[in-house]
């Protein structure tokens, strides 16, 4: 595994004018090497997509072909996501004021030592003190 994916950069990539060069990049890694993701990403990736269906900005057969094409990627699900979040992901998102989900993946970098791809910048600045790179912008 190459690094930790997380759903705002997932999304960007399924959005063509959100596709910036770092995320393009970000992306090779997944297709070249896999990547790995908190349990909670499927739901975050479907619920992004499903947002963007009823605001107008995709249609359900968008939707339905960029979850097919993800399906095809080399993304490993972390099978230990639920055992650690009620401690270690509840810790780190107490001490950098993270919701829970976020700090599911930045849990998961941490204990994996992986790099971290992101667009958000308050879990970014938590994996920055951590010391985890960063990838996707």
């Amino acid at each position: 595994m190459s690094l930790v994916l997380d759903a705002s950069v997932t999304l960007a990539w399924l959005y063509p004018d959100e596709t910036t060069e770092a995320i393009s990049d970000v992306f090779d890694l997944v297709t070249n090497n896999g990547v790995v993701v908190p349990s909670l990403w499927r739901l975050e990736v479907a619920s992004g997509l499903s947002l963007a269906v009823r605001r107008g900005r995709i249609t359900a057969a968008f939707r339905s072909a960029a979850l097919a094409d993800l399906a095809f990627a080399p993304i490993a699900i972390d099978a230990e996501t639920d055992l650690h979040a009620w401690n270690a992901a509840l810790q780190l998102a107490d001490r950098f004021r993270l919701t829970l989900y976020d700090a599911a993946y930045l849990e998961l970098a941490h204990r994996r030592s992986l790099p971290l791809a992101s667009l958000d910048m308050d879990l970014r600045a938590a994996a920055q003190t951590l010391g985890i790179p960063i990838l996707g912008v």
